[in-house]
């Protein structure tokens, strides 16, 4: 098999090799929200663009093209889909047993406004997902919640893509920061400290746009209580969590106090209109489609009857899922005891035949089999333990599984397009060339850093991923133009956050989760607006922090 080392410019120029590169993005971005191609088609047409692209313009010997595209592939199925898969699983036992309508009826003993139930679900408990698993597990889990508490499928899942910002540069236990530290040789706790200032800020405004998403101004009216006191514990937790106690432990802090202040409010104010909020929030979107999701969610709850322990069962695979993700993430012995379980192998005829711009092979083309520290196993286990405790068969659990199985066939071939693009744009050069160009601004580059992240985000479907392409450029972009590295590089994980919200995987998980599979497009274009605006919003802020407008914001 040949060797392959990428060229930042093989068609002669850095420009002209970049906007090649951007066609793969382009022909997801016009397949999906223009021409409202089904999503896995959408995938695979920019997956073709990108393997051309790749072997005619960036000179990548077609094998290795390909096999960049397998690699791709199965991280698509394994471990995202499983994630996915297992999440719904666990999701359908409920529904099986009986016991959603106890979820549902629980959720409305604190209280009976969906806004604010939307926040507190979406944007708090989803945050804590986050923080303890990532990998679309918050998306696919808080999507089918809302759905419980009344929201309409569409509604919901762009509720959650919403809220699914702020926490996932801290998500998993840090991992998007640590990657950056890695990456760019800067300290990852002082990284950190930077991310933490900057989406402090997008975690105090994101209620607000929450409750504008969910019920337009009238909701904005009613329930900015609400948003306020949870953004603004939100955002201080993180603030001061991220700069003084612990990287790691941000959104996990953040998260839980951000619900005890929701619930502390609760007890001394009552928003306006709730029952009209709740009739507005259950009716279809215009131009929703017809959801296949099994649940008579849109029936009223009904909190009458319920005992302490049908609260208790009706809450426990959510309990389960918190306990179980925090003694795997949080207990060292026990997180290494799973991951020694793990697989992990060189790509087969892919590892060691790319090389680095130093002349070295990569370390991307390595792949981990997790078997036990999978989230999606561990969600998977929680749907099992479920099952049991709530008596269904194992037939019936196991035939819910099988069911969601063929559901999820067309949902996996999109998250194995778009993540094997992904990797064919990365092992090629294609994504690095795109990074260099836009670096190539000068002194704007500062207002820019947050779009590389962006960029990165909504190609691979990860911050994670986002920093270990970008986090060494906007290093040493941020020194040769004289800005603080820190801030460069901590721009380029808060721009990330807003990428994720678009990202074509994490659009099939939302989409999916709430029985719409196949109108990804629809959801793209109801959701980009926010993402474009944020992204925006978060370049200004950047921007003016390199200068004393808002330097002050800055770690000392």
């Amino acid at each position: 098999m040949a060797i392959f080392q990428p060229t930042l410019a093989p068609l002669g120029s850095v420009t002209a090799s970049a906007l090649v590169a951007l066609i793969p993005l382009l022909t997801m971005l016009v397949t999906l929200g223009v021409l409202k191609w089904r999503a896995h088609w959408a995938g695979l047409a920019s997956l073709a663009a990108a393997l051309l692209v790749a072997v005619l313009a960036f000179d990548m010997p077609a094998p290795l093209a390909g096999l960049s595209a397998l690699q791709g592939a199965a991280f698509g199925i394994f471990p995202i889909t499983w994630i996915l898969l297992s999440a719904i699983w666990m999701y359908d036992v409920t529904v099986v047993s009986g016991r959603f309508e106890d979820l549902r009826s629980t959720f409305s003993l604190i209280t009976d406004d969906p806004r604010v139930l939307g926040i507190l679900i979406a944007f708090c408990f989803g945050g804590l997902l986050e923080a303890l698993a990532g990998f679309g597990a918050p998306v696919a889990i808080t999507s089918v919640m809302l759905v419980s508490v009344g929201y309409a499928p569409l509604r919901s899942a762009l509720t959650v893509l919403l809220a699914n910002t702020a926490p996932v540069a801290f998500g998993a236990i840090a991992t998007p920061i640590i990657m950056a530290g890695n990456v760019s040789g800067l300290d990852y706790e002082r990284i950190g400290a930077f991310v933490g200032r900057q989406t402090a800020v997008l975690a105090f405004i994101i209620p607000f746009l929450i409750l504008l998403l969910i019920d337009g101004r009238r909701g904005l009216k009613q329930a900015w209580p609400a948003a306020l006191t949870i953004g603004a514990v939100f955002s201080a937790a993180k603030w001061i969590t991220s700069t003084w106690v612990s990287v790691e432990l941000t959104d996990v802090i953040a998260s839980l106090l951000g619900i005890a202040a929701g619930v502390i409010l609760l007890r001394f104010w009552k928003p306006q209109g709730s029952a009209e909020a709740r009739a507005r929030i259950g009716l279809p979107m215009k131009g929703e489609p017809a959801s296949t999701l099994d649940s008579d969610a849109h029936a009223p709850a009904d909190p009458h009857g319920l005992t302490a322990g049908r609260i208790w069962m009706a809450l426990l695979p959510y309990v389960l899922v918190v306990a179980l993700f925090s003694l795997v993430n949080l207990i060292g012995p026990v997180q290494h005891a799973l991951a020694s379980t793990d697989i992990v192998f060189g790509w087969p005829g892919l590892s060691g035949h790319i090389l680095n711009a130093a002349g070295h092979p990569i370390g991307r083309t390595t792949y981990k089999l997790a078997l036990l520290s999978s989230p999606g196993t561990l969600l998977a286990l929680i749907a099992v333990v479920t099952a049991v405790l709530y008596r269904v068969p194992l037939r019936a659990a196991f035939g819910s599984l099988g069911r969601n199985l063929r559901k999820l066939r067309f949902t996996a071939l999109t998250i194995a397009s778009v993540v094997a693009l992904a990797y064919v744009m990365d092992f090629s050069g294609q994504t690095v060339t795109i990074g260099t160009w836009i670096a190539g601004a000068g002194a704007v580059f500062v207002f820019l850093s947050p779009l590389l992240g962006w960029i990165g985000t909504y190609v691979t479907g990860s911050d994670t991923t986002a920093n270990a392409l970008f986090s060494g450029l906007q290093a040493t972009v941020g020194k040769q133009i004289g800005l603080d590295p820190y801030l460069t590089v901590s721009a380029n994980a808060s721009g990330g956050v807003l990428g994720k919200m678009i990202s074509p995987q994490n659009l099939a998980i939302a989409a999916t989760s709430v029985g719409l599979a196949g109108h990804e497009s629809i959801i793209l274009r109801r959701i980009i607006g926010w993402s474009l605006g944020l992204l925006v919003f978060l370049g200004l802020m950047v921007g003016l922090m390199a200068t004393p407008v808002l330097g002050w914001l800055l770690p000392a």
